[in-house]
């Protein structure tokens, strides 16, 4: 039953929810920062357009002279096709190693987001107690505060002790029998 054990465990483990709710208060932190970033960005438009314009011109620049460097780089490639695989094997260690690093960064950033929406949960759920047990109260009332039912008159009968009578047995109908059918 290892199976079974493992899908109780998988969906009993709340981590998956407090990163979620870790992403959302991320999200939400940062959408508050984007007013003042926007308000930044447009009192820099002049220096970016006098940036862009610059840019531009630097591009074009380079543009003029990329058919010879292109020539050159093809020119320069090495011919030997030893020298391409070592480089191709050499360039595939870097990309594994990179792929290993990023799935690092990643789990610990899962683990950071999945603190983080713990700790929002938990500043959440006191409120959520209150409400829950401020209702609870609301629709249990305790047994002091019931109140008793006293007869107006006194020589009118007291209903609770018609109450606590059993009810008395309901009638059954005779049954019909079906036509041409004999009891």
């Amino acid at each position: 039953m290892p199976i079974t054990d493992e899908i109780k465990k998988t969906l009993t483990d709340p981590t998956p929810l407090y990163a979620l709710a870790g992403a959302g208060d991320l999200a939400y932190e940062k959408l508050r920062e984007v007013p003042g970033k926007v308000e930044a960005l447009a009192a820099d438009r002049q220096g970016a357009q006098e940036m862009a314009t610059a840019k531009l011109h630097e591009a074009q620049g380079l543009l003029a002279g990329a058919p010879a460097k292109v020539t050159e780089a093809v020119t320069a490639l090495p011919t030997d096709l030893k020298v391409l695989q070592e480089r191709a094997q050499g360039f595939a260690l870097q990309q594994v190693a990179r792929a290993v690093e990023l799935a690092v960064r990643a789990k610990e950033t899962y683990d950071e987001l999945a603190e983080r929406g713990k700790v929002v949960v938990d500043k959440a759920r006191p409120q959520a107690d209150s409400t829950q047990a401020d209702a609870a109260q609301a629709v249990e009332p305790s047994d002091a505060a019931e109140p008793v039912a006293e007869p107006a008159d006194p020589a009118e009968p007291i209903e609770a002790e018609l109450l606590d009578e059993p009810p008395a047995p309901k009638k059954s109908k005779p049954r019909k029998s079906a036509p041409g059918v004999t009891e």
